[in-house]
Order: structure tokens, then C-alpha cells, then sequence
């Protein structure tokens, strides 16, 4: 079958959502209505850090502005880890008591309107002590300064160690590079903000809760636990999500207030997230130091790597990953794809006067490769080689694969020096060097930077139990049913908003079945429909969705077979399902999936005496082989120039080398990676949230927190290896993340090869014109000095 002929995995398939979304038919939150609905403003905390003395509900409002009192019954958002050490911090839904962030939730305000629900909220008083803000995440770990929770000791949410002796390491070592790296804190953007409709049907005694997202089992379990009742009183509703990136993967307190207002008014409400309120209150990620140590011998090879990290991780935990996921991540991932001899590494969880950090897409990965592969690039630099050349030495080999590295992660497949050496050879090393060497007519400085990672996806019970947190993947589950008219409906817990898994998912089927992917249809984000899921994170859904639905897929193959063998009077074994027939192989003997349907469902008498009973719609589980996860990866490669006037930076070429194991639909993981690499970009040259002294946010409109667009995202040339993994149903692996991992390591690096002759290094994303031109002028000032 010609390639333009394939439907099934590898398929380059149009996207079938694509036809809904470009014509405006995609369905969000903000498009529901409902009669009698009310609009839901929040009064937020003006400052950081404060005691509530008073909130003053203006006469007349009594009725419809609700503090933390009036919730009765409603319990704070608790997402505990069992990891030893950890310090709990419960967040109340509305302020009890004390502010710990600016824009922390405090009274509840509802109108027919927004505007007027808004206009209801300037009418709340408050009466605050302000208190002293704990802003920097290095200070907030030493000793006798201001706590957040006042009854803890310190404020170090979790502390972690991976300790092995390195005295001989250190002693030996020729090369000893030590650096501190700081990534800035951001603000995750999607297009759609965070939006929450809530009603309660008072015959069926339950409550609905239509949300923008990633997780609606999960939510649903959160809103539980809050509010106190079954879940099956609590039906939560995902509809299209315009972009998640892992922060509409928690419990929000908004969705408890509004599921705890509808229940008690007795009317649908709503709310919508601004912009405003995303970027100075909600939408906080990314924030690391890192003091780390490279050690290596005279030609490069990497012999250990020392470290100590800091994650800002904010006032609360958020549910359900809780404050530890990212600097507990840390200590196991740091070492990435390398081989080394000796590995330390101590974290530290940090609270602070800011919103709670939250999973965005590389979780944690985009730090830790951050940092090492700036190391590794100055180990480069000491052994007098090119950073490829250390690389390469020092990469885990193919022929090593399976292989544990030096914390015990399991790489499933690949082979990493090859994705290295193509990221060179397609990016044209030698003629940078040579362009370099001549100079550019406008004075500019031209730079190569490399950055290669692994990113473990689709994690399973033999990862999170350990962690104790409020969520542990199990099976991963999938009903299909194989309809009176032969369309085939699919449906699961995980969630697609962005993914495409309308259509990868029905390539999936059609593999199984033959089923084509326009008969297909995909049914989630309902928990009153689909089977229990922990949702869309961790790069998980095409392994753990898509071998959910081949193993469903499967069952319904053989209860085909039986029925429609014992039809053409031929044994189940000699038929081939294709085309949404299914034929006597050899010959043109064949009836369609729709008449094999038909029988079960219209004309049972003619089915075979032994018939599954079951018929054809199945709910079947899905674990990988081993749920340790798969380990895609990627070298990022690029060249950019670096006005050192004005502080610019332009990136000049941007090459990608991808492992994603068996591609199900190629076309999409490009999108994929397109959209990744465009937020690393946004990550290593412009976005930042920034916040002064007094814990207030500084970037509060888009004005002020700076998004990569079109004319700042470079054409970016993809390639692709396919080492299928073992562990998969196809091979696949999880992708989703990758392309926001290695950017600001790979520019950063290509800003520093582009002034090292200047003894300029930068150490802390984003590159702005600012810091780039500040550490232009310490170097000069260095030089002037000497």
C-alpha cells in the first residue's frame, strides 16, 4: 500500500479536528450558556504577603459576596507527597485567615454579569497587615528570615539527596568547571485561559462542572474531597481546551468555589479567567537555581557532575502533583542521556510569596538540561574541543541499549550519538565555523550551540506510588463499541487539546480493525462517559491511550472474526480486516463491518451458537510492558547572531533530531515539536515574570510579559530517527513535551560560542537585551582591568 494510501500508524494524516476548529466550531467553556446563569468575580489579595484582619461585605451584598466563612463544610485543597521530609501546606479556596501570594482568592462575587459581579468586588474592603514578602528562593532557604507558613521552621517544602562519594573524582580530575544557573520564573500561556461553569441538577442530586481540563477524573476526585460529597454526585466536563501545557492539569480553587455556589444557589455560574488574572496570579513555572560542578579528564570525558538546586515553588501545593514534583525531579534526571562515573545532587523545594509552580511542558527537564548542557559546553571549552566532540564521548551508545544509568532510569531505546551526529550534518557545522572565522559584514557575531536530552514520558505505578501524591497511574483504559452502522466509538479518560488524538487515536483502530478514521469517533473529557484516566500529562497519551485502544481495538477483532467466519462459513483465522471490510483472504469474498454489525444488533438469529455475549463493545486495560516509562529524545542545533551594540539576538538556523520511537502519525508530531520549540524559544530569549521586593508581579499584561510570535520563531528543519521501543504496543513514545526542552540550552549556547573571545558567558535565561548587554559590559570592565 502506496504511503498516500495508509491510514493506520505512520500515516502522515490530516488532523480530522482541524475541519471543526478552522471553521469556528471548537466548543469551550466560554462558549456554554445556560438560562439563569450567574457570573463569578473573585476579590484577590492586593499584596503578597498579609494577615486579614477584616473583609467587609458593603450593605446590601450580603447575599451575594461569599468569603471563606460562608463556605461551611468546604475543606482547603490538600496535595500531600509521602516523600520524607515534605511539609504540608493546605490551601483554603478562599483566604482564611492570612494572604500568602498576590492575587490569592478571598471573597467570591456573583451578578448577572461579569461587569457587574466586578463592579460588586471594588465594594469588598479589606483590612490587611502586610507582612514581610519572601520573594527569592535562595534567601527563603536560610535560616531567621520571614516564613510563609508560619508554623513550619523554615521554608523548605522538601529536601532531597542523591549523595556518592566524589573525593577520588575530585582529587583526579582534570577539568573542574563550576557554574551558578538561574532560569527566570514564567507564566504559561495558552490561548484559552482557565474557565469554569457549574450547575446542579437537583433530580439527578448531582453536580456538573463543565472546566477547561487536562484531567477531569482527577479534578473530579479533587472536588470531592473539597466539597465532601460521592463522586458520583460530581460529574466534571472537559469540552475543546484551547491549550494546556500542564496548567490546566491541577484542581483549581475556583472550580470548588463554583461547584460549592451551584449547589447552593441552585442556578448555573461561571467563570472566566482574564488575562490579568493568569499572568499576575495564577500561571507561574520554571523558577531554578542551580550551583553545579562538572568534572571531567583532560579530554573532555565527563566523570561526575556535583550539584545543589533550588526550585521556587511558591505559597501552596497545588493538586495533585503537589510542590516537590519539579526539585524532587531534579535530583533523578539531571544526569540526562550522559554516562558518568560519580553523581551528588541536593535539592531543595522552596517557599515563597508567589503563586504555586505548576507542571509545564518539560517539567522540570527544560532546568536540568539547561544546566548541564551549559556545563558540558564549558568542559568543551577547558579541554580546547568542540562541544559535539565531548558529547559523543560521552553519550550512552546504542549498543548499551537497555540501559540504567547512574539513577536508575531505564532507557528503553534509541541511540543518541546518531541524533548528534545528524543535528551536525544537517546544521552544516563547518560552514559556521568558516562564516565565524570570516566575520560578519554588519558586525554581528555569529554563534553554534548544541543541547541534547532524554524526556521520560508516560510514567506508570512504578514511578508515582513512591511519591504519595494524590494521583497514581494505573491501566489505562478504553471502551469501544462497534455501532449498529459500523462507525466505531472510542472512548477514554485522557484528554486531547492540542494532540490530535481524534485522529491519531482512529489510525490507531484502523490498524486493529480496518476501520477507516473517518468512521471513528473519539468520546472524552466526561467522567460520566469515559473510563477513569489521570488524564493528559507527562507525554503519556499515545503510549498509554493508544495501546488502550489497540488492546480494545483487538477484542472487538476477534468477536468479529467469530461472527463473521461462522456468516461466510470460514474458520476466524482466514480473514484480513481492511478497508472496513472483512474478506476470505485469498479471495473477494467479503461483507462490511457494518453488516457483520448488523447481524449482532438486527439479526441475532443468524449468530453463531458460541457468541461472546459481550458483543461487540469491550472496556479493556492498557500497561506497558514495563511502566517505568519510554525515553524519546532529541538534539536541538542552532546557529544564531548577536548584535552586541544593541543586545539582540537572532537565531539564523534551528535543527531538530527527534526520537519519538514509532511515529503513529508524523505530521502531528511535527506540529508537535514546532509548537515546543516555539515556548523554548519564548523561554531561553524573552518570557519572564518578574517580581519586586514587596512580592508583586512586574509583567501583569502581554504588554510587559513578552511572547515569542511569527517574526521571532526561525524556520526550524525536523528530522527524525525511529528506534521503536520495547516497552509500547507500537513502539511509540511519548513526544509531546520535547520541543520545549532543549532551546534555551542550545541558543544560550550558541550566544556564548559567539562571545567567548569577549569572556562573556551567559548563565540565566531569558537572554534579554538587558543581561546581554550587562555582561558585555562587566567583561569589558574585566578587561579593563587587567
Amino acid at each position: 500500500m502506496t504511503q498516500s494510501a495508509r491510514k493506520g500508524v505512520g500515516a502522515r494524516l490530516r488532523r480530522k479536528e482541524d475541519e471543526r476548529f478552522l471553521r469556528g466550531r471548537g466548543d469551550y467553556v466560554g462558549n456554554i450558556r445556560m438560562v439563569g446563569m450567574l457570573d463569578v468575580a473573585f476579590v484577590r489579595s492586593p499584596v503578597a504577603h498579609a494577615r486579614i484582619r477584616a473583609v467587609r461585605k458593603s450593605p446590601g451584598l450580603e447575599s451575594v459576596v461569599f468569603t471563606i466563612d460562608d463556605l461551611t463544610g468546604v475543606k482547603p485543597i490538600v496535595a500531600n507527597s509521602a516523600l520524607k521530609g515534605f511539609k504540608s501546606a493546605p490551601q483554603h479556596v478562599l483566604a482564611r485567615d492570612k494572604v500568602r501570594q498576590v492575587g490569592e482568592l478571598i471573597a467570591m462575587c456573583v451578578a448577572p454579569s461579569r461587569a457587574e459581579a466586578e463592579d460588586i468586588a471594588t465594594q469588598v474592603e479589606l483590612d490587611l497587615e502586610e507582612l514581610p514578602a519572601v520573594v527569592d528562593m535562595v534567601a527563603a532557604i536560610e535560616p531567621g528570615g520571614p516564613r510563609v507558613h508560619e508554623e513550619w521552621s523554615d521554608n523548605v517544602v522538601l529536601e532531597t539527596l542523591v549523595d556518592d562519594d566524589l573525593s577520588t573524582i575530585r582529587a583526579n580530575a582534570a577539568i573542574k568547571v563550576q557554574r551558578r544557573i538561574r532560569t527566570a520564573r514564567q507564566c504559561m500561556s495558552p490561548m484559552e485561559g482557565r474557565g469554569v461553569v457549574a450547575h446542579y441538577d437537583r433530580r439527578l442530586d448531582q453536580l456538573t462542572v463543565h472546566s477547561a481540563a487536562q484531567m477531569p477524573h482527577i479534578n473530579r476526585a479533587g472536588l470531592s474531597e473539597c466539597l465532601g460529597i460521592d463522586q458520583g454526585r460530581i460529574r466534571v466536563v472537559a469540552p475543546d481546551v484551547g491549550g494546556g501545557f500542564g496548567y490546566k492539569g491541577i484542581l483549581l480553587p475556583e472550580e470548588v468555589c463554583l461547584g460549592w455556589l451551584a449547589m447552593m444557589l441552585g442556578r448555573p455560574v461561571r467563570w472566566l479567567e482574564d488575562r490579568f488574572e493568569q499572568l499576575a496570579a495564577n500561571a507561574n513555572c520554571r523558577e531554578h537555581y542551580y550551583d553545579i560542578t562538572g568534572y571531567a579528564t583532560a579530554d573532555g570525558r565527563l566523570l561526575a557532575i556535583d550539584c545543589e538546586a533550588i526550585v521556587d515553588s511558591g505559597a501552596y501545593s497545588s493538586y495533585p502533583f503537589s510542590a516537590c514534583l519539579e526539585a524532587a525531579q531534579v535530583s533523578s534526571i539531571l544526569p540526562g542521556p550522559y554516562r558518568m562515573d560519580g553523581y551528588r545532587c541536593r535539592t531543595w523545594s522552596a517557599a515563597t510569596n508567589k503563586p504555586p509552580i505548576l507542571p509545564y511542558r518539560g517539567v522540570a527537564r527544560t532546568g536540568v538540561c539547561f544546566a548541564l548542557e551549559l556545563v558540558v559546553d564549558a568542559i568543551a571549552r577547558a579541554a580546547g574541543k568542540e562541544p559535539y566532540e565531548v558529547r559523543l564521548a560521552c553519550l550512552v551508545p546504542p549498543e548499551a541499549m537497555p540501559f540504567v544509568n547512574i539513577t536508575k532510569k531505564f532507557f528503553d531505546s534509541g541511540d543518541y550519538p546518531e541524533a548528534l551526529r545528524r543535528a551536525v550534518r544537517v546544521l552544516d557545522l563547518p560552514k559556521w565555523r568558516e562564516r565565524q572565522k570570516r566575520g560578519e559584514p554588519d558586525g554581528r557575531r555569529v554563534g553554534v550551540g548544541l543541547a541534547i536530552f532524554c524526556e521520560q514520558g508516560a510514567h506508570g505505578t512504578s514511578v508515582y506510588h513512591g511519591w504519595g501524591i494524590p494521583m497514581v497511574p494505573g491501566h489505562e483504559q478504553c471502551t469501544a463499541r462497534l455501532s449498529p452502522d459500523g462507525v466505531l466509538e472510542l472512548r477514554i479518560g485522557a484528554h486531547s487539546h492540542g494532540q490530535g488524538l481524534e485522529t491519531t487515536l482512529a489510525q490507531v483502530a484502523h490498524e486493529i480493525l480496518g476501520v477507516d478514521p473517518d468512521n471513528v469517533r473519539l468520546i472524552h473529557g466526561d467522567t460520566a462517559l469515559t473510563p477513569y484516566s489521570t488524564g493528559t500529562w507527562g507525554s503519556r497519551c499515545m503510549v498509554m491511550s493508544g495501546g488502550a485502544v489497540a488492546t480494545a481495538c483487538k477484542e472487538i477483532e476477534k468477536r468479529v472474526r467469530a461472527i463473521a467466519g461462522k456468516l461466510m462459513e470460514v474458520a476466524g483465522d482466514d480473514l484480513v480486516l481492511e478497508a472496513g471490510r472483512v474478506r476470505v483472504a485469498g479471495t473477494d469474498r467479503s461483507m462490511s463491518l457494518a453488516e457483520v454489525a448488523h447481524v449482532w444488533y438486527r439479526a441475532p438469529q443468524l449468530l453463531p451458537a458460541d457468541v461472546d455475549p459481550a458483543g461487540l463493545e469491550t472496556t479493556a486495560g492498557y500497561k506497558a510492558v514495563r511502566d517505568s516509562g519510554t525515553f524519546s529524545y532529541a538534539c536541538h542545533a542552532c546557529a544564531v547572531a548577536v548584535d552586541t551594540e544593541l543586545g539582540t539576538i537572532e537565531i539564523l538556523d534551528y535543527v531538530v533530531v527527534e526520537d519519538g520511537g514509532t511515529l503513529v502519525n508524523p505530521m502531528i508530531v511535527d506540529g508537535q515539536v514546532f509548537g515546543g520549540t516555539a515556548q523554548g524559544i519564548g523561554t531561553a530569549l524573552y518570557e519572564e515574570m518578574p517580581f519586586d521586593a514587596q512580592g508583586q508581579p512586574l509583567a501583569s499584561t502581554l504588554a510587559d510579559y513578552m511572547l515569542p510570535g511569527a517574526t521571532e520563531v526561525p524556520t526550524i528543519r525536523i528530522e527524525h530517527i525511529e528506534t521503536p521501543s520495547p516497552l509500547s504496543y507500537f513502539g511509540q513514545k511519548g513526544i509531546g513535551e520535547g520541543g520545549a526542552i532543549a532551546p534555551p540550552a542550545a541558543i544560550t549556547n550558541a550566544v556564548n560560542d559567539a562571545l567567548a573571545d569577549l569572556g562573556v558567558e551567559m548563565l540565566e535565561s531569558p537572554i534579554t537585551p538587558r543581561r546581554l548587554l550587562t555582561a558585555l559590559a562587566a567583561a569589558r570592565a574585566r578587561r579593563g582591568a587587567g
